[in-house]
Protein backbone atom coordinates (compact mmCIF):
# COMPACT_ATOMS: atom_id res chain seq x y z
CA UNK A 1 0.00 0.00 0.00
CA UNK A 2 1.31 3.47 -0.89
CA UNK A 3 2.30 5.26 2.30
CA UNK A 4 0.93 8.74 2.84
CA UNK A 5 -2.30 8.07 0.91
CA UNK A 6 -5.46 7.88 3.01
CA UNK A 7 -7.59 4.91 1.94
CA UNK A 8 -11.10 6.21 2.59
CA UNK A 9 -14.54 4.73 1.76
CA UNK A 10 -15.47 5.08 -1.95
CA UNK A 11 -17.57 8.23 -2.43
CA UNK A 12 -20.47 8.13 -4.90
CA UNK A 13 -21.88 11.56 -4.12
CA UNK A 14 -22.42 14.36 -1.63
CA UNK A 15 -25.07 15.32 0.92
CA UNK A 16 -25.36 19.01 1.78
CA UNK A 17 -27.70 21.43 3.55
CA UNK A 18 -26.61 24.35 1.44
CA UNK A 19 -25.14 25.14 -1.92
CA UNK A 20 -22.49 27.31 -3.49
CA UNK A 21 -23.73 30.02 -5.87
CA UNK A 22 -21.78 32.36 -8.12
CA UNK A 23 -22.49 36.06 -7.65
CA UNK A 24 -20.50 38.91 -9.17
CA UNK A 25 -17.78 36.48 -10.11
CA UNK A 26 -17.45 35.08 -6.59
CA UNK A 27 -18.45 31.71 -5.19
CA UNK A 28 -20.69 32.22 -2.16
CA UNK A 29 -22.26 29.61 0.15
CA UNK A 30 -26.04 29.87 0.50
CA UNK A 31 -28.09 28.43 3.36
CA UNK A 32 -30.93 25.98 2.77
CA UNK A 33 -33.60 24.30 4.91
CA UNK A 34 -33.41 20.92 3.21
CA UNK A 35 -30.96 18.26 2.08
CA UNK A 36 -29.56 18.07 -1.43
CA UNK A 37 -27.94 14.91 -2.78
CA UNK A 38 -25.52 15.51 -5.61
CA UNK A 39 -23.07 13.59 -7.74
CA UNK A 40 -19.38 14.48 -7.74
CA UNK A 41 -19.68 16.39 -11.01
CA UNK A 42 -20.01 20.17 -11.35
CA UNK A 43 -21.25 22.29 -14.23
CA UNK A 44 -21.86 26.02 -14.66
CA UNK A 45 -24.91 25.86 -12.38
CA UNK A 46 -23.06 24.03 -9.62
CA UNK A 47 -23.12 20.44 -8.44
CA UNK A 48 -25.17 18.06 -10.59
CA UNK A 49 -27.93 16.39 -8.57
CA UNK A 50 -27.77 12.65 -8.09
CA UNK A 51 -30.78 10.59 -9.30
CA UNK A 52 -31.44 9.58 -5.69
CA UNK A 53 -32.23 13.21 -4.88
CA UNK A 54 -35.31 13.22 -7.10
CA UNK A 55 -36.39 9.75 -5.98
CA UNK A 56 -36.36 10.68 -2.31
CA UNK A 57 -37.84 14.12 -2.96
CA UNK A 58 -40.93 12.58 -4.57
CA UNK A 59 -41.63 10.75 -1.31
CA UNK A 60 -41.16 13.85 0.85
CA UNK A 61 -43.81 16.32 1.95
CA UNK A 62 -43.86 19.38 -0.33
CA UNK A 63 -40.83 17.78 -2.00
CA UNK A 64 -38.68 19.23 0.79
CA UNK A 65 -35.98 16.64 1.46
CA UNK A 66 -35.60 16.75 5.23
CA UNK A 67 -34.94 13.08 5.96
CA UNK A 68 -32.76 10.52 4.20
CA UNK A 69 -32.77 6.77 5.01
CA UNK A 70 -29.16 5.65 5.54
CA UNK A 71 -27.08 2.68 6.58
CA UNK A 72 -23.65 2.74 8.19
CA UNK A 73 -21.11 0.45 6.57
CA UNK A 74 -19.00 0.21 9.75
CA UNK A 75 -19.82 -0.79 13.32
CA UNK A 76 -17.15 1.49 14.76
CA UNK A 77 -18.67 5.02 15.01
CA UNK A 78 -15.27 6.68 14.48
CA UNK A 79 -14.97 5.05 11.05
CA UNK A 80 -18.26 6.55 9.88
CA UNK A 81 -17.74 10.04 11.31
CA UNK A 82 -14.28 11.56 10.92
CA UNK A 83 -13.79 14.85 12.74
CA UNK A 84 -10.78 16.98 13.67
CA UNK A 85 -9.86 20.59 14.25
CA UNK A 86 -8.59 21.72 10.86
CA UNK A 87 -6.87 24.86 9.65
CA UNK A 88 -6.99 25.27 5.85
CA UNK A 89 -4.77 27.36 3.61
CA UNK A 90 -7.25 29.52 1.72
CA UNK A 91 -4.98 29.85 -1.29
CA UNK A 92 -4.49 26.12 -1.91
CA UNK A 93 -7.41 24.59 -0.02
CA UNK A 94 -5.01 22.20 1.69
CA UNK A 95 -4.85 21.61 5.46
CA UNK A 96 -2.07 23.36 7.34
CA UNK A 97 -2.80 21.84 10.73
CA UNK A 98 -5.03 18.94 11.79
CA UNK A 99 -5.55 18.08 15.46
CA UNK A 100 -7.82 16.19 17.84
CA UNK A 101 -7.60 18.49 20.87
CA UNK A 102 -4.53 16.71 22.22
CA UNK A 103 -2.04 16.24 19.35
CA UNK A 104 -1.90 17.86 15.92
CA UNK A 105 0.01 17.33 12.68
CA UNK A 106 1.24 20.66 11.29
CA UNK A 107 2.94 21.57 8.02
CA UNK A 108 5.95 23.82 8.53
CA UNK A 109 8.98 24.82 6.48
CA UNK A 110 10.77 21.81 8.01
CA UNK A 111 8.04 19.39 6.96
CA UNK A 112 5.18 17.81 8.92
CA UNK A 113 5.68 18.22 12.66
CA UNK A 114 3.72 16.97 15.65
CA UNK A 115 2.65 19.50 18.27
CA UNK A 116 0.27 19.66 21.26
CA UNK A 117 -3.29 20.60 20.25
CA UNK A 118 -4.91 22.67 23.01
CA UNK A 119 -8.09 23.30 20.89
CA UNK A 120 -8.68 26.46 18.79
CA UNK A 121 -9.48 28.72 21.74
CA UNK A 122 -6.04 28.22 23.29
CA UNK A 123 -3.88 27.71 20.20
CA UNK A 124 -1.81 30.73 19.00
CA UNK A 125 -1.97 29.51 15.41
CA UNK A 126 -5.77 29.35 15.57
CA UNK A 127 -6.36 32.90 16.81
CA UNK A 128 -8.85 34.78 14.63
CA UNK A 129 -11.41 31.98 14.47
CA UNK A 130 -10.01 30.32 11.38
CA UNK A 131 -9.39 26.84 12.86
CA UNK A 132 -12.67 24.94 12.76
CA UNK A 133 -13.94 21.47 13.57
CA UNK A 134 -14.24 19.66 10.26
CA UNK A 135 -16.40 16.53 10.06
CA UNK A 136 -17.04 14.01 7.32
CA UNK A 137 -19.88 11.51 7.68
CA UNK A 138 -19.90 8.51 5.33
CA UNK A 139 -23.28 6.80 4.83
CA UNK A 140 -24.66 4.23 2.41
CA UNK A 141 -27.82 5.17 0.53
CA UNK A 142 -28.13 2.48 -2.13
CA UNK A 143 -28.09 -1.28 -1.60
CA UNK A 144 -26.80 -1.76 -5.15
CA UNK A 145 -23.32 -0.75 -3.88
CA UNK A 146 -22.68 -2.14 -0.40
CA UNK A 147 -19.45 -0.18 0.16
CA UNK A 148 -20.24 2.99 -1.80
CA UNK A 149 -20.90 6.03 0.38
CA UNK A 150 -22.33 9.53 0.18
CA UNK A 151 -20.39 12.06 2.22
CA UNK A 152 -21.76 14.88 4.35
CA UNK A 153 -19.11 17.50 5.10
CA UNK A 154 -19.60 20.09 7.83
CA UNK A 155 -17.77 22.58 10.02
CA UNK A 156 -20.81 23.02 12.27
CA UNK A 157 -20.47 22.23 15.97
CA UNK A 158 -24.16 21.29 16.17
CA UNK A 159 -23.99 18.63 13.46
CA UNK A 160 -20.66 17.15 14.58
CA UNK A 161 -21.63 17.00 18.26
CA UNK A 162 -25.07 15.52 17.56
CA UNK A 163 -23.88 12.94 15.03
CA UNK A 164 -21.02 11.82 17.28
CA UNK A 165 -23.39 11.34 20.22
CA UNK A 166 -26.00 9.47 18.21
CA UNK A 167 -23.48 7.11 16.64
CA UNK A 168 -21.93 6.33 20.02
CA UNK A 169 -25.33 5.75 21.66
CA UNK A 170 -26.72 3.51 18.90
CA UNK A 171 -23.45 1.58 18.79
CA UNK A 172 -23.59 0.92 22.53
CA UNK A 173 -27.32 0.23 22.73
CA UNK A 174 -27.27 -2.26 19.84
CA UNK A 175 -24.26 -4.20 21.14
CA UNK A 176 -21.86 -3.23 18.33
CA UNK A 177 -24.42 -3.68 15.53
CA UNK A 178 -24.41 -0.10 14.23
CA UNK A 179 -24.07 -1.20 10.59
CA UNK A 180 -27.27 -3.25 10.84
CA UNK A 181 -29.56 -0.56 12.26
CA UNK A 182 -32.26 1.15 10.12
CA UNK A 183 -31.23 4.80 10.46
CA UNK A 184 -32.03 8.12 8.85
CA UNK A 185 -30.49 11.56 8.63
CA UNK A 186 -32.90 14.33 9.55
CA UNK A 187 -32.60 18.10 9.41
CA UNK A 188 -33.25 20.08 12.57
CA UNK A 189 -33.33 23.80 13.21
CA UNK A 190 -32.82 25.98 16.24
CA UNK A 191 -32.14 29.60 17.14
CA UNK A 192 -29.43 30.79 19.50
CA UNK A 193 -28.16 34.08 20.85
CA UNK A 194 -25.27 33.95 18.40
CA UNK A 195 -27.64 33.38 15.47
CA UNK A 196 -29.57 36.59 16.28
CA UNK A 197 -32.81 34.54 16.41
CA UNK A 198 -32.27 33.34 12.86
CA UNK A 199 -32.72 29.56 12.31
CA UNK A 200 -29.55 27.49 12.31
CA UNK A 201 -29.86 24.12 10.60
CA UNK A 202 -27.93 21.04 11.57
CA UNK A 203 -28.02 17.30 10.87
CA UNK A 204 -29.20 14.62 13.30
CA UNK A 205 -29.23 10.82 13.10
CA UNK A 206 -32.26 8.84 14.30
CA UNK A 207 -34.03 5.55 13.79
CA UNK A 208 -36.32 5.52 10.78
CA UNK A 209 -39.90 6.65 11.30
CA UNK A 210 -42.20 4.15 12.97
CA UNK A 211 -39.42 1.88 14.32
CA UNK A 212 -38.79 1.59 18.05
CA UNK A 213 -35.33 1.01 19.46
CA UNK A 214 -36.23 -2.53 20.58
CA UNK A 215 -37.58 -3.42 17.14
CA UNK A 216 -34.53 -1.88 15.45
CA UNK A 217 -32.16 -3.93 17.63
CA UNK A 218 -34.15 -7.11 16.93
CA UNK A 219 -33.89 -6.43 13.19
CA UNK A 220 -30.18 -5.71 13.53
CA UNK A 221 -29.55 -9.01 15.29
CA UNK A 222 -31.40 -10.88 12.57
CA UNK A 223 -29.44 -9.10 9.81
CA UNK A 224 -26.17 -9.74 11.64
CA UNK A 225 -26.95 -13.45 12.03
CA UNK A 226 -27.86 -13.80 8.35
CA UNK A 227 -24.72 -11.96 7.28
CA UNK A 228 -22.47 -14.16 9.38
CA UNK A 229 -24.16 -17.27 8.02
CA UNK A 230 -23.44 -16.00 4.51
CA UNK A 231 -19.76 -15.53 5.44
CA UNK A 232 -19.67 -11.74 5.83
CA UNK A 233 -16.96 -10.60 8.26
CA UNK A 234 -17.82 -7.14 9.62
CA UNK A 235 -14.93 -7.07 12.10
CA UNK A 236 -12.41 -7.56 9.29
CA UNK A 237 -14.05 -4.77 7.27
CA UNK A 238 -13.74 -2.34 10.19
CA UNK A 239 -10.12 -3.40 10.73
CA UNK A 240 -9.16 -2.80 7.09
CA UNK A 241 -10.92 0.60 7.09
CA UNK A 242 -9.04 1.58 10.25
CA UNK A 243 -5.72 0.75 8.60
CA UNK A 244 -6.69 2.74 5.52
CA UNK A 245 -7.48 5.89 7.46
CA UNK A 246 -4.22 5.57 9.39
CA UNK A 247 -2.14 5.28 6.21
CA UNK A 248 -1.82 9.08 5.81
CA UNK A 249 -0.94 11.92 8.14
CA UNK A 250 -3.51 14.21 6.52
CA UNK A 251 -6.77 12.50 5.66
CA UNK A 252 -8.39 15.63 4.20
CA UNK A 253 -7.37 17.13 0.86
CA UNK A 254 -8.19 20.02 -1.47
CA UNK A 255 -11.41 18.55 -2.89
CA UNK A 256 -14.36 21.00 -2.69
CA UNK A 257 -13.63 21.61 1.00
CA UNK A 258 -12.94 25.26 1.73
CA UNK A 259 -15.25 26.92 -0.78
CA UNK A 260 -18.26 25.05 0.58
CA UNK A 261 -17.83 26.56 4.03
CA UNK A 262 -16.37 30.01 3.49
CA UNK A 263 -16.61 32.72 0.87
CA UNK A 264 -14.24 35.46 -0.26
CA UNK A 265 -16.51 38.16 1.16
CA UNK A 266 -18.09 38.79 4.53
CA UNK A 267 -21.61 38.16 3.23
CA UNK A 268 -21.30 34.42 2.65
CA UNK A 269 -21.48 31.94 5.52
CA UNK A 270 -21.42 28.23 6.01
CA UNK A 271 -24.99 26.87 5.77
CA UNK A 272 -24.97 26.09 9.49
CA UNK A 273 -23.89 29.60 10.43
CA UNK A 274 -26.16 32.67 10.68
CA UNK A 275 -25.78 35.16 7.86
CA UNK A 276 -25.62 38.02 10.37
CA UNK A 277 -22.04 37.32 11.52
CA UNK A 278 -19.82 40.31 10.74
CA UNK A 279 -16.64 40.08 8.61
CA UNK A 280 -16.13 36.46 9.73
CA UNK A 281 -14.52 35.34 6.50
CA UNK A 282 -12.25 38.35 6.16
CA UNK A 283 -10.85 37.57 9.62
CA UNK A 284 -10.26 33.98 8.54
CA UNK A 285 -8.34 35.02 5.44
CA UNK A 286 -6.20 37.62 7.25
CA UNK A 287 -5.50 35.36 10.20
CA UNK A 288 -4.45 32.47 7.99
CA UNK A 289 -1.90 34.55 6.11
CA UNK A 290 -0.42 35.88 9.37
CA UNK A 291 -0.31 32.42 10.94
CA UNK A 292 1.35 30.79 7.96
CA UNK A 293 4.00 33.53 7.88
CA UNK A 294 4.72 33.10 11.59
CA UNK A 295 5.05 29.32 11.20
CA UNK A 296 7.47 29.65 8.28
Amino acid sequence: MIKGLAITPPVLGRISIGRVIEKNGKRLPEKDDQFTITSQIQNKEGWVKHPLDEQLRQQAANQKLRSIPVRMIFNDPELSLRAEYTLFDRQTGRPICVGNGQICQRITSQGVEQHPCPSPDLCPLAQGGHCKPYGRLHVNLDESDEFGTFIFRTTGFNSIRTLAARLAYYHAASGDLLSCLPLQLILRGKSTTQSYRQPVYYVDLTLRDGISLNDAIAQARQIDAESKQAGFYQEALDHVARLGFANARFEVNSEDVVDEFYSETATGQHPEQPADNVDFVQKIQTGLRQSVQSVN
